[in-house]
């Protein structure tokens, strides 16, 4: 049974998988963070474009 024990404490897999799993996480919340952003600013770029598009064909107003 201490055998069992011993090896099971020496056996470090688990860790490693944990580990790649924590990474994966941190980068995915890196990732969404990034395209929120992105997404906000491209939706004012577009906003803006928009705006001068309708003033262009609309002169007068």
């Amino acid at each position: 049974m201490s055998k069992l024990f011993a090896r099971f404490l020496k056996d470090e897999s688990g860790a490693t998988a944990i580990e790649y799993g924590l990474i994966a996480a941190l980068i995915a919340i890196g990732i969404i963070a990034a395209a929120g952003t992105l997404g906000t600013e491209i939706s004012e770029t577009f906003g803006k474009v928009s705006d001068e598009m309708e003033k262009a064909q609309n002169p007068a107003e």
